[in-house]
């Protein structure tokens, strides 16, 4: 049996669940998440607990129980308190801005790069370099962060670009100039 499968979901106060045929939806304080999953498994909400089990035996069914579980789980935890992810931007004359839903990007290109606010999305810039990027939908934090660094990801020579706060980028020793 799937060790995360198994484990019941908490029910956060303030947290709504509402399960039908096929669809989980949560709402709490920070919004409204819903999920579509397929019948191999099934969700129950029981005692505070919402509970994940499998109606079949099958190898599908066994890894869609774990990741329907965790999904869930993540619901539960972005709709009550929400996630954060933290970019760094490194390089000499980096920097980014936040002007009502548009973040903008200095990153050593010749024209300035306008990133739109997603819906759901809070960018807040610390100093110049720091972008804090939060949601209560770690799906979509993760995909707007990972559009962010994609505009000038790390390089191993310098480090300059955009990475993450806890990403450790490999440096390269380069050419040494032996003639």
């Amino acid at each position: 049996m799937s060790r995360i499968g198994r484990v019941p979901i908490k029910v956060p106060e303030g947290v709504n669940v509402e399960i039908g045929n096929d669809t989980v939806k949560v709402s709490g304080p920070k919004g409204t998440l819903a999920q579509d999953y397929r019948n191999e498994v099934e969700i129950k909400l029981e005692d505070g607990f919402c509970l994940v089990t499998r109606r079949v035996e099958t190898k599908q069914a066994k890894a869609l129980h774990g990741l329907y579980r965790k999904l869930v789980s993540n619901m539960m935890e972005g709709v009550s308190k929400g996630f954060t992810r933290v970019l760094l931007v490194n390089g000499v004359g980096y920097r980014a801005e936040v002007n009502e839903n548009t973040l903008t990007l200095n990153l050593g290109y010749s024209n300035p790069i306008e990133y739109p606010v997603k819906d759901g999305i809070q960018i807040n810039v610390e100093g110049n370099n720091k972008i804090v990027v939060s949601s209560h939908d770690r799906q979509l934090l993760g995909q707007t962060c990972a559009e962010i660094r994609s505009f000038r990801p790390p390089e191993p020579y310098k480090g300059k670009g955009i990475r993450y706060e806890n990403e450790v980028v490999r440096r390269k020793i380069g050419k040494t100039g032996v003639k």
